[in-house]
């Protein structure tokens, strides 16, 4: 299982970006964006940019990233 601790404002964290993988930008996308420089890893709904975020440790952000590219979350 993998866990994350939440924090109520993303826009506090700075580094967002989405992966090259994700749609065309449109608003209708339903993207995660990641924030790089942190001791955590921060993920935010990318539409929701002042939302609240969830943090990883790295291993555990190690092991979700593994878990999609090994087809563990097909639907």
């Amino acid at each position: 299982m993998i866990s994350g601790k939440g924090a109520a404002n993303s826009s506090t964290l700075t580094g967002w970006y989405k992966s090259s993988y994700s749609g065309g930008g449109t608003p209708q996308d339903d993207c995660l964006e990641v924030a790089r420089g942190h001791a955590t890893i921060p993920v935010r709904d990318s539409k929701h940019p002042t939302g609240p975020v969830l943090s990883f440790s790295p291993e555990s952000w190690a092991a979700f990233v593994s878990s999609v590219r090994c087809g563990e979350f097909t639907g």
